[in-house]
């Protein structure tokens, strides 16, 4: 998945919009005002870190030589994906699934309706 596949797919979930909060090479994917997602959009080959649930981090881990522990995150929850082809895509877009919905679902419920009414269905991973 190339840096522009990347970030179309990024920008397709409910209510995401980009920051930079860490500077210039950390691209920030947020929900609301929740990081789901930082791609260091300047490295080579990139990589992004996402959120994970702890048990389905290591199996990943385990899984693809490409994921690691997240760098500078919560090594629990986060993991840093290496996008150099090891990966396929859809494996891809599965992790970026289930961080945003994890995200989501540890907001408020106030939070969680607004995320809903932009479009997002708790019960589904909202593959785009």
């Amino acid at each position: 998945m190339d840096y522009d596949t990347l970030c179309v797919y990024l920008d397709s979930k409910p209510g995401a919009w980009r920051d930079m909060p860490f500077g210039p090479d950390a691209l920030v994917f947020k929900v609301l005002n929740k990081m789901f997602a930082l791609v260091a959009w300047q490295a080579e080959p990139l990589t992004i870190s996402l959120k994970a649930d702890p048990v389905d981090a290591v199996i990943l881990r385990k899984q693809y030589p490409a994921v690691k522990p997240g760098y500078h995150m919560h090594k629990k929850h986060w993991n840093t994906v290496t996008i150099d082809g090891s990966i396929p895509d859809e494996e891809l877009r599965l992790m970026i699934d289930e961080s945003y919905a994890l995200v989501v679902q540890g907001m408020t419920r106030a939070d969680q309706a607004q995320v809903k009414a932009l479009g997002w269905q708790e019960d589904s991973s909202q593959a785009s």
